[in-house]
């Protein structure tokens, strides 16, 4: 049976905060009318040498915003969010996404203003004060059912002209795809050439994805501050879906890989949030060494570490 997640899919969103994880997420459920904050684990002293974390602080915690499973992961000053990855949200009235507008517009920066466009009656981009950007948009009366929230891929400078690959590249990994709308640049785009994905989407497993082309100068590029957890039931998937995806050797640990477009995706066994989460410390924390120790995951070895209830110094 594939393991899924809270919102009924295989693929989970992971955003990386230097210590403002839990912080975030009680920001976002306050905004969002169907949300709910999760479970937090913390940081231990086993690893710690690794992860450099006090004793006690928060490493995760789990929310849920419309359906949409999120994990906010304190992970240091390592990797800074961008609008490489930004979440689409689709509300069903003006006043829903004004007061959702105002809401994340606290200490935030607008990218395109809240306004009429010839895409839509009322849409606005947004990059929140932890960075996370947010494409509010009226989606229209008529077209195909999407989920309230959508992440979406931005290529740009060297991966710009890459999303329709890329699109087809996630349909030939992942079981259950669809194919959605494509909408292309035509001969008058400014610095956009003409036939690139203006906007394209697509789903895997139950979760939608939208990519897009964008030509114009950008300061950013995909990064590991946003990536998307693979919840694996076997070893032979945790196997097939690194093979499939890793493309960089460097970037490979505890799980983490990178495709060949510069996403991120990490690679985790359902087993290991148990093992994780298990509120007796001398099964929990020798998983937590031994998988900062690990690149590709390796479950009997993760099940050996939970078995052993190491003395803790």
């Amino acid at each position: 049976m594939t393991p899924k997640n809270k919102n009924g899919n295989r693929i989970s969103a992971n955003l990386w905060f230097n210590t403002e994880a839990e912080e975030a997420a009680r920001f976002y459920t306050s905004l969002f009318k169907n949300s709910t904050l999760g479970k937090v684990n913390r940081y231990g002293t086993e690893g710690q040498e690794i992860h450099g974390k006090p004793d006690s602080t928060v490493m995760t915690v789990e929310f849920q915003l419309e359906n949409q499973h999120f994990v906010g992961l304190n992970g240091g000053p390592q990797f800074q969010i961008n609008p490489s990855i930004s979440l689409f949200i689709s509300l069903g009235s003006k006043e829903e996404i004004d007061a959702l507008w105002e809401g994340l517009s606290e200490d935030g920066k607008v990218l395109m203003p809240l306004d009429s466009y010839p895409f839509s009656e009322w849409y606005g981009w947004i990059q929140d004060k932890y960075g996370v950007s947010w494409q509010l948009i009226l989606p229209g009366q008529e077209g195909d059912w999407r989920p309230p929230i959508v992440p979406s891929f931005l290529f740009v400078g060297e991966q710009c002209g890459n999303a329709e690959k890329a699109m087809e590249f996630y349909r030939s990994i992942f079981k259950n795809t669809e194919s959605g709308n494509i909408a292309r640049y035509g001969t008058d785009q400014e610095h956009d050439e003409e036939g690139t994905v203006m906007y394209g989407d697509f789903a895997v497993e139950g979760q939608w994805f939208a990519a897009m082309d964008s030509a114009q100068d950008h300061d950013f590029e995909f990064n590991e501050a946003i990536s998307f957890i693979i919840n694996c039931d076997t070893q032979e998937e945790v196997d097939y879906y690194w093979k499939k995806l890793s493309a960089d050797p460097s970037a490979e640990q505890c799980g983490w890989v990178k495709d060949k477009f510069g996403i991120s995706w990490q690679i985790v066994p359902k087993v290991l949030p148990e093992m994780l989460n298990d509120s007796d410390p001398k099964k929990s924390q020798p998983v937590m060494k031994a998988m900062l120790q690990m690149k590709k995951l390796d479950i009997a070895a993760l099940e050996k570490a939970y078995k052993s209830k190491k003395t803790l110094q």
